[in-house]
């Protein structure tokens, strides 16, 4: 739970899937045992500590959709507002500021796709985040940044504090 005049997003790339099928669409494309593995981590490094989303904006792709299917198991004291939206699918930054505008709850969760959302991540934070996989933001990367804001309408990039970094253990 974030206090008055704060906002938490907690900015999700879908975990890793699975290319078995080259002939399936790219939306369709579903987790593969790695990415599965790797969203139950996440889920579990954020419920120990207590980085339970309110509000859930996550792309219509499977990939993300399977993402946060997994996340949601660890998840256990909220049971957030889930919005699956199209425009998240390969969105650019600028797209993604768009949505992220239109939430409502103080401590919001998106998932969505690179390259777009390893360029929002990094136009979020107000210093530069010195790890070396936040540059690449790998499947299942997830940065939790806090602004000082009312509401999400008011979000700036250059404005938040990172609060938390997790990329998955490597298996495989």
């Amino acid at each position: 739970m974030t206090p008055l005049g704060y906002r938490r997003l907690i900015l999700t790339r879908h975990a890793k899937s699975s290319w078995d099928d080259p002939a399936m669409e790219d939306r369709d494309r579903p987790l593969n045992a790695r990415g599965r593995a790797a969203a139950l981590e996440l889920g579990d490094f954020l419920a120990s500590r207590g980085l339970e989303p309110e509000e859930v904006l996550c792309s219509s792709a499977t990939r993300t959709r399977e993402t946060w299917d997994r996340v949601e198991r660890a998840v256990i004291e909220t049971r957030p507002e889930v919005s699956y939206v199209e425009d998240l699918y390969h969105a650019a930054p600028e797209m993604m500021l768009q949505v992220l505008r239109t939430a409502a709850a103080p401590t919001v969760m998106m998932l969505g796709h690179n390259p777009g959302i390893a360029e929002f991540a990094h136009r979020l934070p107000a210093r530069a985040l010195h790890d070396p996989d936040f540059r690449r933001f790998p499947t299942c990367a997830t940065l939790i940044v806090d602004f000082q804001i009312d509401s999400w309408d008011e979000v700036q990039p250059g404005q938040g504090s990172v609060l938390d970094f997790f990329t998955p253990t490597r298996r495989g």
